[in-house]
């Protein structure tokens, strides 16, 4: 499904380049020439390379990637921190690339805030004067910045703490009066660069949470870099996978899981969970062999099933609902006693979900049942889709399929 939220930040064919022969280097790598030799003929490094992004207004888009993927320079460059090599970057239809100082400097104090890994507080001003400083810097008057600045510490759950100094919190409240302090400008688009790498694996997971409902009220669009992949999985709509200065693949956690644009990608994300991941809209099968309970009679369904080689079909009403399902067993007693209805034979006690549902989800709805999964609209209760058990024993196990038909055999035999 297409998104069909406004672009707020488009990237277009950017590239920066380290170093006092820039546009040597730049020639050359419009040749293809690789980034390591073009270090040893230019002694110029290519932190980005001809990269091209669309983030959608207020979403959480996640950069990653290893030390030295280009990353933090990337994000960045989206400010002007750095300046691009070559390229565009745009703030909605505002090329911030050709802006003057000054233009530049207004757009970052309305447009944008950035929340770094070293929290960056004054140590001699209180939390509330760390969480009002962007706008003191902007020149607002104290009671307006004040105002804004509790209402920042509130959303990030810092109430009655402004009067205290950054060495009496601990290092996750620190970072979210970091966090506050970007919140208090009011931005338009929030830049997070590795933001929580460096506090403790619990207080990290606290504050993903904290960001995750944060977002749920205000509704920022968020560029998010980190190194863990399991951070961009939790937080990320979607997640760019940067390699050596090159965006190698950008989709949906579930889109780079399942069709991996790269050797590189799928070895990055050999060692994801699954389960918590791929859903159900990713594994069904659409059915188009479905059984309508008011205009079919034993023998037209055991027609139909002989016909696609199944011995289950779906059933659904006259408002193509999803009411179950018959086994032909069941189907071949009715017939035998002249019945003209398939009532007697199906079976409503099924599974069913809808189509976000995860594998870790419907793993239990499968327990000690043979019935496939139905995958059914949220609204109408139409079918949609049909996931069969050994599409979720592979995902669930990562088995391939010989050795999972092996397994359900000595099941059977057992």
């Amino acid at each position: 499904m297409s998104d069909k939220r406004k672009t707020k930040i488009h990237v277009e064919n950017l590239t920066l380049i380290f170093g006092k022969r820039k546009q040597e280097a730049l020639k050359l790598l419009q040749q293809g020439i690789s980034k390591d030799e073009i270090l040893k003929r230019t002694k110029c490094t290519i932190g980005v390379n001809n990269a091209n992004l669309e983030i959608k207004e207020g979403e959480i888009f996640v950069i990653m990637g290893l030390s030295g993927s280009g990353k933090s320079t990337l994000i960045r460059c989206l400010n002007r921190l750095n300046d691009p090599t070559s390229g565009k970057v745009f703030i909605d239809d505002f090329d911030i690339t050709r802006e003057s100082n000054k233009e530049l400097l207004e757009t970052r104090r309305t447009k944008m805030s950035m929340v770094f890994q070293k929290f960056g507080l004054l140590p001699h001003r209180t939390i509330l004067e760390n969480a009002a400083f962007g706008l003191e810097i902007r020149g607002e008057e104290k009671e307006s910045r004040e105002k804004k600045a509790i209402h920042a510490l509130e959303t990030v759950g810092l109430q009655g703490y402004e009067a205290q100094f950054p060495s009496e919190l601990s290092g996750g409240m620190q970072q979210r009066v970091g966090l506050a302090r970007a919140l208090a400008n009011d931005p338009e688009v929030l830049l997070m660069d590795e933001a929580f790498s460096a506090l403790d694996p619990l207080i990290k997971s606290d504050m993903q949470d904290e960001l995750l409902q944060i977002q749920n009220k205000l509704h920022k669009t968020i560029v998010f870099i980190t190194h863990d992949l399991d951070e961009a999985i939790k937080i990320g709509d979607r997640i760019a996978i940067m390699k050596d200065g090159v965006v190698e693949q950008i989709g949906t956690a579930e889109d780079i899981l399942t069709n991996p644009a790269s050797e590189y990608v799928e070895a990055f994300v050999e060692k994801v969970d699954r389960k918590s991941i791929i859903t159900a809209e990713t594994l069904m099968f659409k059915k188009n062999t479905v059984v309508e309970i008011n205009k079919e009679g034993p023998k037209g369904v055991l027609r139909k099933m002989r016909a696609v080689g199944l011995d289950i079909l779906p059933v659904e009403d006259d408002s193509k609902k999803f009411l179950g399902y018959v086994w032909v067993h069941d189907v071949l007693k009715l017939e035998k006693a002249k019945e003209t209805t398939i009532e007697k034979a199906l079976k409503t006690e099924v599974p069913s979900v809808y189509k976000n549902y995860t594998v870790e989800e419907m793993l239990p709805l499968i327990t000690g049942i043979r019935y496939p999964v139905a995958v059914v609209d949220e609204d109408s209760g139409r079918l949609l889709g049909i996931v069969s058990q050994t599409s979720l024993i592979i995902e669930a196990t990562r088995y391939e399929m010989d050795e999972v038909m092996e397994l359900k055999e000595k099941a059977n035999e057992i």
